[in-house]
């Protein structure tokens, strides 16, 4: 798989400008005392729909010439990819239609139906995003409309890419590790294609939740798995089964892969919010939650980590807390 040209890249981060902020990159200093080491934040969770995903959404759209704008725009997404397309075809005044799950949390439909306004038309299906995403297919095809996929096709990357490209010309240091969190590989797909040309002693490492580890597995397999189960709880990065596309760079580029616990992530999602401010949603804090099992390799390091997105409903903080404090309280067992 071909690395895309920086000047694509650039290029795309003008293109997108007229949505996309500039968000802020600072040091965590809770977090860096914590694990000895320099902690730094990407916030995406300061994007108008407070994430990544309107990059690569409104960088797909604005590829499309005027007739297969004029055929109408699909997506399907677990909800941060939906209020991007949403927020995109609402500020463009072109007509799309939103499939999501049932299971996403009733905040981001709203966000949904907020950006998206007269133009979008949202239909709510199935347990998880497959569900939706397979019925997404079936109604593009049937109405000969245009489908922007959340992360399997190379103007969502190219998108996804400003925000690295973004980091890097932040900072006046080097970077040592990147953490970047994985659903279907689009994040981190971008992450590669700007440090494998511009700062290659990074390492990046990718991190996957526990319930959905579809990214490893199919590395580990040498071909893309499709998983059975799934934990749906980290809505923002559970996928069935990653794109072929992200699957090629992750395979081929990425430096190692870590799993995290559902219950770890949320006790980072409390950390950030006592001792950060930052209200992060469970796919945010799993940059985070990775750090422990890196305690040792970052110290002493510039880390950066990556809050990807904060559309966390007030109503899911019982349960977090109540994951949270499981997975504690099984973590010091095993130690002592």
């Amino acid at each position: 798989m071909q690395l895309i040209e920086i000047n694509k890249i650039a290029a795309a981060s003008q293109k997108i400008s007229s949505l996309v902020r500039e968000t802020e990159c600072h040091k965590s200093n809770y977090f860096s005392k914590l694990f000895d080491t320099n902690v730094f934040l990407k916030r995406e969770d300061q994007q108008i729909v407070k994430s990544f995903k309107i990059r690569g959404a409104y960088n797909k759209i604005l590829s499309l010439n005027k007739s297969e704008l004029n055929r109408g725009l699909v997506c399907a997404s677990a909800g941060n990819h939906a209020q991007g397309f949403a927020l995109s075809c609402s500020y463009l005044q072109n007509k799309g239609t939103v499939f999501i799950p049932r299971s996403v949390p009733q905040l981001k439909v709203d966000r949904v139906k907020y950006f998206g306004k007269s133009f979008i038309e949202i239909n709510m299906h199935g347990l998880n995003f497959y569900d939706a995403y397979d019925q997404a297919r079936i109604y593009t095809k049937k109405n000969d409309m245009v489908f922007i996929h959340p992360f399997d096709d190379i103007k969502v990357i190219e998108g996804q890419a400003t925000l690295f490209l973004e980091m890097i010309n932040q900072v006046d240091f080097e970077i040592d590790y990147l953490f970047v969190p994985i659903g279907g590989g689009g994040l981190l797909s971008g992450a590669i294609n700007i440090f494998k040309q511009i700062s290659k002693s990074t390492k990046v490492v990718g991190v996957q939740v526990k319930g959905a580890p579809a990214m490893k597995n199919s590395i580990e397999s040498n071909k893309i798995i499709s998983l059975k189960n799934l934990d749906n709880f980290v809505d923002g990065a559970v996928v069935r089964k990653v794109g072929k596309i992200t699957y090629e760079f992750c395979k081929n580029y990425l430096d190692e892969i870590v799993v995290v616990d559902e219950g770890e992530i949320c006790h980072n999602i409390l950390a950030l919010a006592d001792n950060e401010n930052i209200t992060a949603e469970p796919a945010g804090a799993m940059s985070i939650a990775a750090l422990r099992k890196f305690k040792h390799k970052i110290k002493n390091k510039n880390v950066m980590c990556l809050i990807c997105g904060g559309n966390n409903d007030p109503k899911r903080y019982p349960e977090i807390k109540k994951r949270s404090e499981k997975w504690f309280s099984q973590m010091k067992n095993t130690i002592n």
